[in-house]
């Protein structure tokens, strides 16, 4: 479901004559809190969803940022509301705007401005080339392919490979490196279309891209289409269990539709004939898991007991048991005052306080906590494509990382966390002037 762009108040739920509640069950509600408009079934069995997870308010979409001659303009809010299917137990987000809207033609994400997550990208290259012997007869399929930023090391080992990228804007960097790019959503149309004008994949991945898809029947149902009979999918998404263990509300935004436990993507890929064969728990985005899948009919690649494993630690740790979601809210509530009272106190003694990076859970964060420029005086983002421009809800300016040295403050808070060892070595000399990092989750943690 789309709905038009609402502003921070939600709507309110009209009841019909026909089946309009009882003074007792008003009064009930009352008791049991505010009533929100109903949620859209569950995106991958279709059962009411009516338990939350967590609700951060409102946000405007993450990677829209404000462009210097649109700073006066109004900016849409959108509900994030995540909730839990009780039946096949999917985190989700109700789908408030369309992929369209999201991955419009001037898209800020580039991969390839994250060094660490290039040199991930190589290093998967070179595993999967040797594991699954790809060669120069091979078709490597990539959905999500952004920016050419993993495509290339297959290029570079003279193996085919196509991308499949929605955003224009980032889609041209890829095809201006060489790599044959597709601009196109992927789903059962487009799997349709690939496997008739360029074959079937051998190695079919996708990065990062399950969670961001609202109509996850379809795109799956499209990588069963586009595999080869004996082919491989692998795909990498962060893992459900370790954004709750680690406190990670921030990456939850409209553009993670989907938050994804092992259990529930067994479940996905099982109802589209396929089987998920290996499973490789990574650290990447504070926590990420890679699967890999097969047609359930082949036999080329036997289960590994890592399968097994993983899935009976995902029953142990409650995932079936909607009590396991209960607290995660209030944990985050938390995460909210503790960040505040830490920068009441840095800017009540005359601290300076500026962020690095800018990306999409450094806006959930900034937009849920409402910290504006009174907190956080600019942040900075190695991306050309953010320089210059404002972060959405929050109008906190972008600069480029030489601000920082030239203003010298006391405190960077780190916005993307899952990189911090690389931004802390990046930007060491920090030290010269007493500047120190501030981490915000899982708490705020403050480092020399």
């Amino acid at each position: 479901m789309t709905t038009e762009p609402v502003t921070p108040f939600l709507p309110v739920v009209a009841f019909s004559p026909l089946s309009a509640p009882s003074a007792v069950s008003l009064e009930a509600d009352a008791l049991l809190g505010p009533i929100e408009p109903p949620a859209s079934p569950c995106r991958f069995c279709g059962a009411p969803l009516d338990f939350t997870f967590v609700n951060l308010g409102t946000s405007p979409l993450c990677q829209d940022h404000v462009r210097p001659h649109e700073f006066n303009r109004a900016e849409a809010f959108y509900p994030l509301h995540a909730r839990v299917c009780r039946s096949c137990f999917l985190v989700q987000l109700d789908e408030f705007v369309s992929s369209e809207r999201i991955f419009q033609h001037d898209y800020a994400y580039f991969s390839s401005y994250s060094a660490s997550w290039l040199r991930h990208a190589r290093r998967y290259t070179e595993l999967v080339v040797e594991r699954f012997r790809l060669t120069s007869s091979s078709l490597v399929v990539e959905v999500a392919s952004n920016d050419g930023y993993l495509l290339q090391y297959f290029t570079e080992k003279g193996v085919p490979a196509l991308g499949i990228e929605p955003a224009a804007n980032v889609a041209r960097h890829a095809q201006a490196k060489g790599i044959n790019t597709l601009v196109r959503f992927f789903g059962r149309d487009t799997a349709c279309y690939v496997a008739q004008v360029h074959g079937q994949a051998d190695l079919l991945l996708g990065n990062n891209v399950l969670a961001h898809v609202p109509d996850i029947n379809d795109f799956v149902e499209g990588m069963h289409l586009l595999l080869k009979p004996d082919g491989v999918i692998t795909m990498e998404f962060p893992h459900l269990l370790r954004l709750m263990e680690g406190n990670q509300f921030d990456t939850i935004y409209h553009e993670h539709f989907s938050y994804l436990s092992f259990y529930t993507v067994e479940q996905i890929f099982a109802h589209h004939g396929l089987t998920l064969f290996d499973v490789e728990e990574l650290p990447t985005h504070g926590g990420s898991l890679r699967i890999y899948a097969r047609h359930t009919a082949s036999q080329c690649h036997p289960i590994t007991s890592r399968v097994a494993g993983l899935r009976e630690l995902e029953l142990a740790a409650g995932v079936t048991d909607l009590s396991y979601y209960a607290h995660f809210e209030e944990n985050a509530k938390e995460t909210k005052r503790k960040l505040l009272e830490f920068l009441l106190e840095a800017k009540r003694a005359g601290k300076t306080v500026v962020g690095y990076g800018a990306p999409g859970k450094g806006n959930t964060l900034l937009n849920y906590c409402g910290i504006r420029t009174d907190f956080l005086d600019y942040t900075v983002d190695v991306s050309p494509h953010k320089q210059g421009n404002f972060l959405p809800g929050t109008r906190i300016p972008v600069c480029h990382p030489n601000r920082i040295r030239q203003t010298r403050p006391d405190y960077v808070l780190i916005l993307p966390w899952n990189l911090r060892e690389e931004i802390m070595e990046q930007m060491q000399d920090i030290r010269e002037w007493g500047g120190r990092f501030v981490v915000p989750i899982p708490a705020v943690q403050v480092f020399d």
